[in-house]
């Protein structure tokens, strides 16, 4: 039987790593710069965790979930995205008791059954920034500046965000009845699902992709002309922060993100010239999830970015990622005693730092430097029964193809040397 990989899921092939690695360098280097901590949470969660915090009458929990039971007959869900297993791990392990407001994030692999399509897998991976137990506006503010800065280190250009505010408990109950009503005059306008969202989760009206039903939602009542007065500052702070920084920015009202869970301010970046789907990245503000999940009530914001869509990105734009690096010395050898002798001198070249590759499978000298060239390696230290008894190494500059027999006892410091 000839096997293949899961409608959904991918190889990372190795002529690609050296994007994943550009991606996830500069990702680090961003979140570290700005203080934040990795933290690392479960692939699978209690069923039960995504239900209540995504909400029962989403996308992702309706249609989308990889959802089992264990041999303990416990539901069990693979993480469709990464918020809720951080909230509870913040409510678990008492993480509230540490100096707020703590700064997290971590990098990994989220599955959901969804339609497979560029940049978009079943399997997927995903940047994640959080940070909990501050509601200030400056803090969203931190959060968008480090997306924005990770896109702009890996060499993304075009950016500017997209910002809303959802509203809390306090106003969103009102601007949701003036939706309600305003929809009710619509439902033969509007395609099946959102028909369905009118009676479940009505916002997401406003998120429909159809153009129909965009046109309609042109026309929606606004929630920011619903806001209280706490939201209604917050969200002109957030706007008067962002204008100090001369960040480019659209206040879209149809902004609303696909999760029930969010407070406030919802934002995504969007890098011009990618496509249809030019968001490369989206998030917001969860002031009610910790307490939802177990926890002390707690303010909370971040955002999430697929991996995937940033490689995507990245090629379109024809961003280059530095090269992976390569072995810094290929060892040959002929013969059985020179193949002991070429053992030994590899391990120690690796032992002091020296990327060292060999072929290791009794090939010809010139079999061994082709392999030489195709490693991209700089210099060949050539060992035969001559070299093991005089004590000697052939060492080849690859480049030219010069070459010279130095000391056994001078090959690390030669290697070392000719590299810088």
């Amino acid at each position: 039987m000839n096997y293949k990989a899961p409608r959904g899921t991918y190889d990372i092939l190795p002529e690609d790593q050296a994007y994943w690695r550009h991606v996830i360098e500069k990702t680090r280097r961003v979140c570290e710069l700005y203080g934040y901590e990795q933290i690392d949470v479960p692939v699978f969660e209690q069923a039960g965790l995504f239900e209540r915090s995504v909400g029962e009458s989403t996308d992702i929990v309706e249609k989308e979930m990889y959802t089992f039971l264990d041999r303990s007959d416990e539901r069990m869900t693979l993480r469709p995205e990464f918020t809720a297993g951080i909230c509870r791990a913040y409510a678990e392990r008492k993480l509230h008791g540490r100096p707020q407001p703590l700064r997290l994030f971590t990098i990994g692999p989220a599955f959901r059954y969804e339609r497979p399509q560029a940049g978009r897998y079943r399997q997927f991976y995903q940047i994640d920034v959080e940070v909990l137990g501050s509601q200030d506006p400056a803090v969203d503010l931190e959060v968008m500046q480090v997306a924005w800065q990770i896109y702009e280190d890996i060499g993304i250009s075009g950016l500017s965000f997209q910002v809303n505010s959802t509203g809390c408990p306090v106003c969103r109950p009102g601007y949701l009845d003036t939706l309600r009503s305003w929809y009710a005059q619509h439902l033969g306008e509007i395609c099946g699902d959102c028909t369905r969202r009118h009676g479940q989760n009505l916002l997401r009206l406003l998120d429909c992709k159809n153009e129909p039903c965009r046109t309609i939602s042109e026309g929606a009542p606004r929630i920011q002309d619903s806001l209280c007065e706490e939201c209604g500052g917050h969200f002109e702070r957030l706007r008067s922060y962002l204008d100090d920084l001369d960040r480019p920015y659209e206040v879209n009202h149809r902004l609303v993100r696909g999760l029930d869970y969010y407070t406030k301010t919802v934002f995504e970046v969007w890098a011009a010239g990618i496509g249809a789907q030019n968001a490369v990245c989206g998030g917001g503000r969860y002031d009610g999830l910790i307490g939802m999940v177990g926890g002390p009530e707690t303010p909370a914001i971040g955002f999430a970015s697929g991996i995937e869509r940033i490689i995507l990105t990245m090629k379109q734009e024809g961003i280059e990622p530095p090269d992976t690096p390569k072995p810094s010395v290929f060892v040959a050898y002929i013969g059985d005693e020179a193949k002991e002798a070429a053992v030994v001198l590899a391990q120690e070249l690796r032992t002091a730092g020296v990327g060292t590759a060999a072929l290791w499978e009794d090939r010809s000298l010139k079999a061994q430097m082709k392999q030489a060239d195709r490693t991209g390696a700089a210099f060949a230290l050539i060992i035969g029964e001559d070299e093991v008894r005089n004590g000697v190494v052939m060492l080849r500059r690859m480049a030219d193809s010069t070459q010279a027999s130095i000391r056994r006892s001078e090959v690390l410091d030669a290697v070392k040397e000719g590299a810088s």
